[in-house]
């Protein structure tokens, strides 16, 4: 009788974990970088390419750096959301064209409007790589000593910009 014991508790263990992993979302990948210094980068921006994209220019204030590409799906979905924000002007967003061509960024931008303040250019993904980046889009609050303090894998919601993301900005901002 014994000997069933060890195989039944174990079995009882990971029924336990499968429960337990079950009720967690998907597509909520938690990122190392959330609470850390966001990566310092000097990038030629999108629309002036003799000018330079840095965050160091933003130090004392709380923004949004989003990564997209005119290639994405996801960046078609989220792009009404993102024009949404900017005409409220609840928090500045800053671009970052991904893996991307520049006429084919410009067109983009040209013919579904743009929300940035300004766009920096990560042609070669490096700056991509050193935000932990899975693939485009991806949003970033940074506050305004320059620490990350929350990342949206995905497309950005209405739900998401209501619920999560203004709130946090206003509680920065009031910091």
């Amino acid at each position: 009788m014994k000997r069933f014991l060890l195989p039944v508790a174990i079995f009882a263990v990971l029924v336990g974990f499968l429960a337990v992993g079950l009720t967690l979302n998907p597509r909520e990948i938690p990122s190392p970088l959330v609470g850390r210094v966001a990566p310092d980068f000097s990038l030629p921006q999108l629309h002036e390419s003799d000018k330079v994209f840095s965050p160091k220019e933003l130090a004392g204030k709380v923004w949004l750096l989003n990564f997209w590409a005119s290639w994405c799906n996801g960046c078609k979905e989220e792009h009404p959301v993102l024009m949404r924000m900017a005409q409220a002007g609840n928090v500045p967003i800053y671009g970052m064209d991904y893996k991307d061509r520049r006429d084919e960024a410009l067109t983009w931008l040209r013919r579904h409007g743009n929300p940035y303040v300004l766009t920096g250019v990560d042609e070669a993904g490096r700056i991509g790589i050193n935000y932990g980046v899975y693939g485009v889009p991806e949003t970033y609050v940074i506050d305004k000593q320059g620490v990350i303090r929350y990342k949206q894998i995905g497309p950005l919601d209405d739900e998401v910009v209501a619920k999560t993301i203004i709130p946090l900005v206003k509680e920065l901002q009031a910091k």
